[in-house]
Formats: structure tokens, C-alpha cells, sequence
């Protein structure tokens, strides 16, 4: 399919608008046609069958139709006599809207057969979808104008005399048709004016089918009862008219509130049938207007978003009234903004371009000839004015959820130009109304029980009403704090056609906030100038007493507010102390009926602002470390660079980095020296490392001569098995408890590695060892330093990513899956949740960013697809594709993914494979993706996450095989050194010096924490037969809580023969024992045929050495018997 080739209007900002092109072809022709390939398939998926069931659809309507046409008329009654009679006679409740008709209300109602009886909507246009949650068919029962009089467009006349034709449908229908179906009320999209019949089969065929969930196969029927055209004076209905008078007022002039809700209700409900014809004629002069309207539902579908007023008041109609209207006009001079000849997903691009450029929040959008005055246009209500028929199609929206409805438009539409090879699934697939994930701040409201003050004369509804204060109020009191707030309401429910709607219980609603992460946790707020007197008088009546004056140092006087005594809880704790505030002053809500969620979080990992101080005082002492190094002039060459590696001078490390003089940082931050180029460097790759070691034991020797006693040096060795690898590194712990791990870079190194790798000659083992090492050089050297820098970049642009990466590190260490997994693949993880945000914004909260990391983990098919982070935005098209060869040819190599299971690129390194190198292995991957994936669908069912979002860190011991203790005391006395300082103790309390903090007195820091040397020593031991899985070094218990080390035996180890190279110890198989006494079952067959013993893992044995290696470290050792 080719692209429009229409030329790009300048856009202008008068009531005209014109979708330019660019957004068709942002993508270029390959993604262009791969998406178009993707939402062709996906049309085919979804589109609803209807040969299946449209002869029993048709039948039914068929049958409803004979019997409302058959209706028996009678003459015009009094209202409340032919209730009551009516009523007692069919037993069915007449759904009267509120308020019900006055006990002396003069009003009469008559029935007459009905002008016309016909199907609208979906059903007729075909664009249901299979996975449609309220699947149904609509047919219209059009009044006769001749029950009507003139005036009953006032005081809710028209409504009561729907409610009772309604009624006298149902009691018709539900004689003629209770053996084949069951009837309810419900109200239509949530409006409490307008209430309808819903007839659903009741489906016999398969009685077994108890469940609630257990969707019925046919659609329902929903029968609305509706004006004829042209029933009601249009001047009259006007969005500034009032039709709610009081007494004798309805002869009286349109001078009180206008009530633009009822108005436009009523009006619509003479459009039925000419909006029918107008979508038909629209489908009809485009080809592709179906599919598109069908891709526009399940955009809105997945976003939450529907016809009905709980779902925003935009659903399939007004998408598809939209796009009408748009190829026809809504152009800068009158002409069209859509063509009938562009393909479904550019009309599907171009009407999301429309909705995000718009400005419909704020300005009014008059698409047709001769428009009205714009005056008589003016409302709360969002704006799309369609002239032709008179009719606002977005007069179900509020300003709280048309702004939703914008910035989802600018989200998905960001998606499509910033991602072009996986924008399809952001956009149809992934489910976008999860409110955890979207919202910063989460909250309760319950609804008041009087309803005194809240509701207007518009007959929206108390609930509504309500909304619309609370939003108003929130609005004002968050001002620029709030980027969006949204207000979610209770859906309303069907009831019995023998009972009046049920009040239920006292519900309440839901408010979502998106914050503004640098405004937000401002303490203090600026209002008017104290001499401008009407603004300051209208600023102290909203805040009432909270407000105060405030002086500037250069004499400025200005009202204002103090949060600071929240401050210490951060942007989390001042948005809640405004709103608690404002709330309870203007709106009479106690903080009973508030609730605040994800608060949890804090009792989980304490996140405070003060954290931000303590990588800050890293990072100075890490400058100060620098350029003491810098400052020495005895090296023999000069310092060209040092550069971070440490994960707490990057700000993602789970621990803040804080240290004084009394309480040294026990892991040093690492750091890599660079030196200038010289030939001076041995040519020997096992002579460099020796030379290395003199250049740390001069850089010490040198600082504690320059420094004196404010810096102590320790000199320490690598875990190193062969003498071409790094072997020594040098830990400078400061006077003030700042401590750092120098290792030495020399770029001869790398070159001599890759001759290595390359050089033919060598035996293969030799190539591949120097490979490993080129490997491990590159992690250190390149990898590390440039991966410091890109997070500590985008720690500063993005002020929660700091706290989400914490809380991801969090959660990895309680499902003890640390140690398979570095912190660099962890921190990338959580940053390609904050370059790709989509479908929503980037993350403003800690809790936002962890829960849109595990979506990420959750969604990420690792078997197949590559995870690319291109942080630096400098990844072509066709290097992605590279990436995604690089993958498959490793999965030919590797099909049982037994080396390399994640496949990692970043624009730093394409290779895929620099930050999975040392693992995780395959079941440690799994466990990852299936952990992730059921907490989100917990935290999906849950739209608060009250319950799920501590379960969510709640490790699942009870799936480990083996279950090691280790001691949380012993872990932080070796940690804390107490051995060393026990040494230093004495009887005599004048010469103990065990309580002298000089730097001379401290133990050298730990090359690694007790637990991570306990766990690589037993995994390197016990690497065949189990698999350990834990924390990492941050997860010791806080010194008290519990620490395990969980196990998994290798279901591979199975039982064979006796061999010298056994991977672990091994006894006689228990079959092979109990054989021995009659049978030889279980006994293998040797080579020449014969009979051999079978051996299996002496899991016993194992269990003991592990123990007896552990020492005190290991409190007990549990075994699961399953």
C-alpha cells in the first residue's frame, strides 16, 4: 500500500486543522510495511464472525421487533395514577430517572405504536471485535411524536415518558420471550437519564456453563427507546440554554444555570438514525474507513477508554463519528483532513495526529458549513461541534478525561516516530489502563454520604457533580506540581426490570495523578504579590488559614504556602499534605475517607530524598580523590584519565554510599586509572600485570606521603587463577570513612589480547582463553567506564530512575536472583523502561519505573528477540537488524542456550553479549521472566496494587531444592572486622585501642562480602550438581533478618555408570540397591553387554561438605522433600 502523497499545509491555530503527513512516513518503507503487515493480520484476528451468529441474532431481533410493534396504545393518564396501576399489574419497577416525578405532578403519559424499530451501531457497520467486553446489538424504538407536547423538553418531562415506554417494552418482551431470554435494566453509557432494556439469550445448549466468566456466545440486545427527528426546538437546546426550572418558572425566560449535559442528551436522542446513515455513507466512500474504525476500538479499548461515561465518554462512535467528519472537513478553510483513498493505519495515524493536536481540552472544534455562534457553544464539556446534525459528539467527556485522552494520542503517536520497528504492539497489544504503572500518585476519595452542596441542575448525577469539584480543586491546588489528573467513577451496574436500581454501598472514586518530578517536591509555593489585592483576598480564600506572607530579600511581598515539614518524605509526602489539606478545607473530606496507595514501598525499601545528599557526598569525594591522584608528580607517567565504576558513584547502587569518621564505607567504590600512551609497557601480557602492581603500590605510596595520615593504602589481590590477568588492585580508604578501589588500565593490553585471539598458530584452547580475557578486559576497562557514565547521565535527567533502579535491585535480591545477574544488566533493564515508556510517559516515582521495568522483563521473549538500548539514540535501522542476526546466529551455535541465554546490546556495545557474559544461565533467566509476568498479572488485577504489591517481593523459598542459613551475625562481624579489632583489645582499659577510630587502626576493606566469597566458592565447587541462586552482597538481612542461599539439584545429573570423572560425589543408586536382592532391575548394561551399577548424586555428602565449608557462616541447611 503507498503512502499519501498529499503536500504538508502549515498547521493553523483557528478553528481549522490539518493532519500533516510527516507522521505517515516517519517510519520509512520498511517499517511502514511491516506495520501495515501486522495490523492486516491483526484484523483478521480480531474481526467478530458473524456468520456464526447473526441467523440467531436476527430471529431474536426479529421477534422483539413484532412484539414492540405490537405494543397496545392507550390514552394519555396521569402520571402517578398509570405508574401505580402499571406497576401492581406487570410487577416491573419503572426506571424513572432521579429525581422521580412529584407525588402532584400534573404530568400525563400516554402509548402509542412506535414510528420505527431498527438496528444502529456496530452491529450494522461490522465492526465488532472478538474480544469485545460488552458485545451487544442496539435497537432503536423511535417514539411517535404524537405522545410528546411541546414542552417536554423542560424539567425532565421527555425522560419520564421514556422511562415508562421503556417500561411497558420490558413488560411486553418479558411475556412473550422469559423462556428464551433475560431481561435487565441498565443505563445507557452510564447516563442516569437514560435507561434501557438489555435482553440476553440465556444460553441452554450447554447447561454445564456455571462460571461468571464464562462469556456467552451471543450478543445481547439493548433496546433504547428514543425522540423522533426533529421533536424538540434546537434553539431551545442550546449548550447555554436551561431546560431545569423550578415552580412555575417554565414560562420564564433562559436566564439561570444552563445545563449543557441534559441538553445535548436530549438532542442526541433524536440522532439515532441520522448518524446511522452518516457513518454508512462514510464507509461506503472509503474503503478503508471499517478497518480503521475497528483499530481505533482497540486503541481506545486497551487505553480503558469507551463510550460509556465511567470510560471517558470516547469510544467506537465517536472515533468513528470523528473520522467521518474529518473526510469531510475540519481542514484550515472548510476542506477535508482525511482522504477516502489512505489505507486503515493512516487513517488510524492521521485521527490520532488530530486528537493530539487539536487542543480540544481548551478550544472548541466546529467541523460543517454555517457554525454556530461560538457563545452559544461555550461549556465545561470538551468541544467537537457537529453542524450538520446539531449534536456535541463529545459531550459525554470531562476535562479531566479528554486531557487523558490527548495525552495518550501524544504518547502512542511519540511511539510510532520514535520506535518504527516495534511501535505495533505499544500500540494494540499492551494494555495501557493500569493505573500503577501510568499514575505517579494513587489515591482513594470516598464518595460523601450527604449529598448537600454537590449536585448541580445539570442531572448528571451526584457522582459526577462530585468528580467535577474534587478534579476543580485538585486542579488549583496542585497547579504545576500535576502534569495530568485523572478521576475514575464507579461503573454502574445493571438491575432486575422488578426492582428499582440498587444504592449499594458506599463507593468511591479513584484519582491518578501524573506529577511534574522537579516541581513537585518544591516546599514552599509562591502565590500573587501582596499588593496586588484581589488576586491575594481570591489566593487566602481558596487556602484559608495555610496561607502566609513571605518577604524576598530585595523587599518583594507575596502570599504563600509552607509543605516544608513534609519535605523529608519527598514529592510523595507534599502532594499528600496538600491534598489532605485542601480537601478537608474546601471539600469537607476527612482523612479517613482518603487513601493513598503504594505507600508500601517505603516499608519495603526506604527511599527518603536525603539518599540524593548521599551520592552527592560520594561523588565530592570522589572529585577530591581525583585530583589528589592528579596532584602527585612522582609517576612515572602522567594520569590521563580516572574514571567511576562503582554503581554508588553512578547513584544505582541499593545501598546509599554514606561514611563518616566513626563508620567507613566496608566496600570501596572502584575506579579505573588510565595512563598517557608509552612504549615504556613490557610487550608480555604476565609482565603488565606485574608492572600494574608497581604503579598501585607507587599511587599509594605516594598519596599517604602526600597526604599523610588522612589516607591509608592497602594493596589486594584478585581471585586470579593464571598470571596474565588482573592480579592486584590497591583500596585508599580516606580519614573520613571515603574508601576506593584503584585498578590500573593500560591500553597494550587490549592489543596483545587480540593478537592473541587471532593468531592461528596457537592451539585452539589458547585462542579461546585470551578471548575470555579480551572479554573480561573490555567489561573492566571499556564497558564499565562508558555504562558509568551513560547512568550517571540519565540519573540526572530522569530524577526517579536512581529509586527504580534501587527497588528492581531490590526485587532481583529477594527472589535471590542476584548473583546470576550483574547490576550493569539490571541498571539496563530499568533504563530501556525509561527510554521506551511506551504507551505511557517516562516514569515520574520510584514505583512507577520498578513496575514499568517488570512489564518489561514480563514482555521481553529473550529466547528470540534481543534487547537493544540505545541510549545514545545513535543505533541505525539497519544495526538493529545486525543485532538481530548477531542473535540467531548465536542461538544456531547455542541452540540449548547453555552460554549465552540473554542477548544484551546497547549502543555502546553491539556485541549483545558484553553484560551476559558471566551468565544468567537458562533457569535463572525463566525464573526471571515468569516472576516478573506474575506480578503483573497480580498487580493487573488489582488496580491499586493494596494487595499485591508486597506479595510481589515475597520470595518463594519453598521452590529451592536446598534452603543454606547463613548466619546475619556472623555475616556482619566479618564485615565490620571484629576479628581485627578483638586483636587489638586489652585487659587494661587505658591501653585498649580496639575503640580508636584512627585511620591506622582500621582493618583493610573486604576484597568481597563474606556471602558473595561463600557462594562463588560452593558454585565453583558444586557447579554440576546444583545450582545456587541469592542476593548478591547487599542481601545479608540488614545484619538481623534472615539470610538463605537457595539450591536447585541439576535434573541432568541422572543416574549412570561409575566413572573417575565424576562431577561430584556420587553413591550407588537406591533401585540398584534393593535390586541387589533379586532382581537386577534398575541395573545398567555395560559395553559388552553385561550388567554395570548405576550411581547418582550423594545429594548427603554434598549437603555435608557444604556445611563443613561454610563453617560458622552456616546456621542449618534445609531440605525440601518434595
Amino acid at each position: 500500500m503507498e503512502e499519501s502523497t498529499a503536500k504538508r499545509r502549515k498547521l493553523d491555530h483557528s478553528n481549522g486543522y490539518e493532519a500533516p503527513s510527516a507522521t505517515l512516513s516517519t517510519m520509512g518503507a520498511s517499517g511502514a510495511s511491516a506495520f501495515i503487515l501486522e495490523t492486516e493480520e491483526l484484523l483478521k484476528e480480531v474481526k467478530f464472525d458473524y456468520s456464526k451468529t447473526s441467523s440467531a441474532v436476527q430471529e431474536s431481533l426479529r421477534q422483539s421487533k413484532d412484539i414492540v410493534e405490537a405494543i397496545e396504545p392507550h390514552e394519555p393518564l396521569p402520571i402517578n395514577d398509570v405508574s401505580a396501576k402499571f406497576e401492581k399489574e406487570n410487577r416491573i419497577a419503572i426506571p424513572y430517572p432521579d429525581p422521580k416525578p412529584p407525588k402532584d405532578s400534573q404530568y400525563k403519559l400516554s402509548i402509542a405504536k412506535p414510528a420505527l424499530v431498527n438496528v444502529v451501531g456496530s452491529w450494522v457497520l461490522e465492526t465488532h471485535v472478538k474480544s469485545q467486553p460488552d458485545l451487544a446489538v442496539d435497537m432503536i424504538v423511535v417514539m411517535p411524536e404524537s405522545i410528546f407536547q411541546e414542552k417536554d423538553y423542560l424539567n425532565m418531562r421527555y425522560f419520564y415518558k421514556r422511562a415508562y415506554y421503556l417500561a411497558c417494552i420490558a413488560s411486553r418482551l418479558s411475556k412473550s420471550m422469559s423462556t428464551a431470554m433475560e431481561f435487565t435494566f441498565d443505563h445507557l453509557h452510564g447516563n442516569l437519564l437514560l435507561p434501557i432494556l438489555v435482553a440476553r439469550q440465556k444460553d441452554s445448549s450447554d447447561k454445564k456453563r456455571n462460571s461468571k466468566n464464562a462469556p456467552n456466545p451471543y450478543p445481547a440486545i439493548r433496546i433504547i427507546p428514543c425522540a423522533p427527528e426533529g421533536c424538540f426546538p434546537s434553539t431551545k437546546l442550546t449548550a447555554v440554554s436551561n431546560a431545569i426550572r423550578s415552580g412555575k418558572s417554565e414560562e420564564a425566560d433562559d436566564a439561570k444555570a444552563p445545563t449543557p449535559f441534559y441538553n445535548t442528551t436530549l438532542k442526541a436522542e433524536s440522532q439515532y438514525s441520522s448518524y446511522l446513515r452518516f457513518l454508512h455513507k462514510a464507509a461506503k466512500s472509503c474503503a478503508a474507513f471499517r478497518d480503521a474504525c475497528i483499530l481505533g476500538r482497540i486503541w481506545l479499548q486497551q487505553r480503558g477508554f469507551g463510550s460509556s461515561l465511567h470510560s471517558g465518554g470516547f469510544g467506537h462512535f465517536e472515533w468513528a463519528a470523528l473520522m467521518a467528519l474529518l473526510l469531510q472537513g475540519g481542514g484550515r478553510k472548510g476542506e477535508a483532513v482525511l482522504s477516502p483513498s489512505l489505507h486503515s493505519t493512516q487513517l488510524f495515524k492521521a485521527t490520532l495526529q488530530y486528537m493530539a493536536t487539536a487542543n480540544l481540552q481548551k478550544k472548541p472544534r466546529v467541523i460543517g458549513s454555517d457554525p454556530p455562534d461560538v457563545d452559544t457553544l461555550r461549556q465545561s464539556m470538551p468541544i467537537l461541534y457537529d453542524t450538520a446534525r446539531g449534536t456535541n459528539i463529545l459531550y459525554k467527556m470531562t476535562p479531566w478525561s479528554i486531557n487523558l485522552l490527548t495525552e495518550q494520542a501524544k504518547w502512542s503517536l511519540s511511539a510510532i516516530n520514535n520506535s518504527p520497528l516495534d511501535q505495533f504492539e505499544t500500540l494494540f497489544i499492551v494494555r495501557a489502563d493500569q493505573p500503577l504503572q501510568m499514575f505517579d500518585l494513587l489515591l482513594n476519595v470516598n464518595l460523601p454520604a450527604s449529598k448537600e452542596g454537590f449536585e448541580a441542575v445539570d442531572r448528571k448525577g451526584f457522582v459526577w457533580d462530585f468528580s467535577a469539584k474534587l478534579y476543580n480543586t485538585l486542579k488549583r491546588a496542585l497547579d504545576e506540581r500535576a502534569q495530568l489528573i485523572h478521576v475514575q467513577v464507579p461503573e454502574t451496574t445493571a438491575w432486575q426490570i422488578s426492582a428499582s436500581p440498587s444504592k449499594g454501598k458506599r463507593s468511591s472514586l479513584l484519582v491518578g495523578i501524573i506529577i511534574d518530578p522537579l516541581k513537585a517536591a518544591q516546599g514552599r509555593d509562591y502565590g500573587p504579590p501582596y499588593e496586588q489585592k484581589k488576586e491575594s483576598a481570591r489566593f487566602r480564600e481558596f487556602w484559608g488559614e495555610k496561607a502566609d506572607l513571605w518577604q524576598f530579600p530585595d523587599g518583594n511581598i507575596v502570599e504563600s504556602l509552607d509543605w516544608t515539614e513534609s519535605s523529608y518524605l519527598g514529592f510523595p509526602g507534599i502532594c499528600e499534605a496538600i491534598i489532605r489539606y485542601i480537601l478537608k478545607l474546601r471539600l469537607q473530606v476527612n482523612d479517613a475517607d482518603l487513601e493513598f496507595h503504594g505507600r508500601e514501598i517505603s516499608k519495603i525499601l526506604p527511599l527518603p530524598p536525603s539518599d540524593k545528599i548521599a551520592f552527592d557526598t560520594a561523588r565530592q569525594a570522589f572529585e577530591i580523590f581525583e585530583q589528589d591522584v592528579r596532584n602527585l608528580e612522582d609517576l612515572p607517567l602522567h594520569v590521563k584519565q580516572i574514571a567511576p565504576v562503582s554503581a554508588a558513584l553512578r547513584r544505582a547502587s541499593l545501598r546509599t554510599p554514606e561514611f563518616n569518621f566513626r563508620k567507613p564505607l566496608l566496600q570501596p567504590m572502584e575506579v579505573v586509572v588510565s595512563f598517557e600512551v608509552s612504549g615504556k609497557w613490557p610487550e608480555n601480557l604476565a609482565a603488565i600485570q606485574r608492572a600494574k602492581i608497581a604503579f598501585l603500590l607507587k599511587i599509594g605510596s605516594s598519596l599517604e606521603e602526600a597526604k599523610g595520615d588522612e589516607i591509608k593504602s592497602h594493596l589486594g589481590l584478585e581471585n586470579a587463577t593464571r598470571d596474565d590477568e588482573n592480579l592486584a588492585f590497591l583500596d585508599v580508604v580516606y580519614e573520613n570513612g571515603a574508601a576506593f578501589r584503584i585498578r590500573v588500565h593500560s591500553d597494550l593490553e587490549e592489543a596483545l589480547l587480540e593478537r592473541q585471539t587471532k593468531d592461528q598458530t596457537v592451539d585452539r584452547h589458547v585462542r579461546t582463553e585470551a578471548a575470555d580475557l579480551l572479554a573480561a578486559y573490555k567489561r573492566m576497562y571499556t564497558n564499565l567506564p562508558l555504562h558509568n557514565q551513560t547512568v550517571s547521565t540519565f540519573c540526572t535527567r530522569f530524577p526517579a530512575l536512581s529509586a527504580s533502579i534501587r527497588l528492581t535491585k531490590h526485587w532481583f535480591n529477594s527472589h535471590k536472583l542476584t548473583c546470576h545477574f550483574s547490576e550493569e544488566l539490571i541498571e539496563l533493564f530499568v533504563l530501556q523502561a525509561f527510554l521506551k515508556p511506551y504507551p505511557w510517559t517516562t516514569p515520574n516515582s520510584a514505583t512507577t519505573g520498578f513496575l514499568r521495568a517488570l512489564q518489561t522483563l514480563s514482555r521481553w521473549d529473550w529466547r528470540d528477540e534481543p534487547l537493544v538500548v540505545d541510549a545514545s539514540g545513535s543505533l541505525s535501522t539497519s544495526q538493529r537488524l545486525e543485532i538481530g542476526t548477531r542473535l540467531q546466529a548465536w542461538r544456531k551455535i547455542d541452540p540449548g542456550m547453555n552460554r549465552t541465554t540473554l542477548f544484551v546490546a546497547s549502543s555502546h556495545d553491539v556485541s549483545g553479549v558484553a553484560y551476559t557474559r558471566r551468565g544468567p544461565p537458562r533457569v535463572a533467566a525463566s525464573r526471571m521472566t515468569s516472576l516478573a509476568r506474575s506480578a503483573c498479572r497480580a498487580l493487573g488485577t488489582d488496580a491499586t496494587g493494596a494487595a499485591g504489591l508486597r506479595s510481589v517481593f515475597r520470595p518463594a523459598l519453598s521452590d529451592f531444592d536446598v534452603r543454606i542459613h547463613v548466619s546475619p551475625k556472623v555475616l556482619k562481624s566479618i564485615s565490620r572486622g571484629d576479628d581485627a579489632a578483638a586483636a587489638g583489645r586489652s585487659l587494661f582499659k587505658n591501653l585498649d585501642n580496639s575503640n580508636n577510630t584512627s585511620i591506622a587502626n582500621r582493618p583493610p576493606p573486604l576484597a568481597e562480602s563474606p556471602i558473595q566469597t561463600l557462594v562463588s566458592r560452593l558454585q565453583a565447587a558444586y557447579a554440576g550438581p546444583l545450582l545456587l541462586f541469592h542476593g548478591g552482597a547487599d542481601d545479608d538481612g540488614g545484619g538481623s533478618g534472615p539470610v538463605v542461599v537457595g539450591g536447585l539439584w541439576n535434573p541432568l545429573l541422572h543416574r549412570r555408570a561409575f566413572s573417575v570423572r565424576a562431577p561430584c560425589s556420587l553413591m550407588r543408586s537406591a533401585d540398584d540397591e534393593d535390586n541387589d536382592n533379586g532382581g537386577g532391575k534398575g541395573k545398567g548394561k555395560g559395553k559388552d553387554g553385561g550388567e554395570e551399577e548405576l550411581y547418582e548424586v550423594n545429594k548427603v555428602a554434598v549437603l555435608a561438605e557444604i556445611a563443613r565449608v561454610g563453617g560458622d557462616l552456616v546456621e542449618k541447611i534445609e531440605v525440601n522433600d518434595s
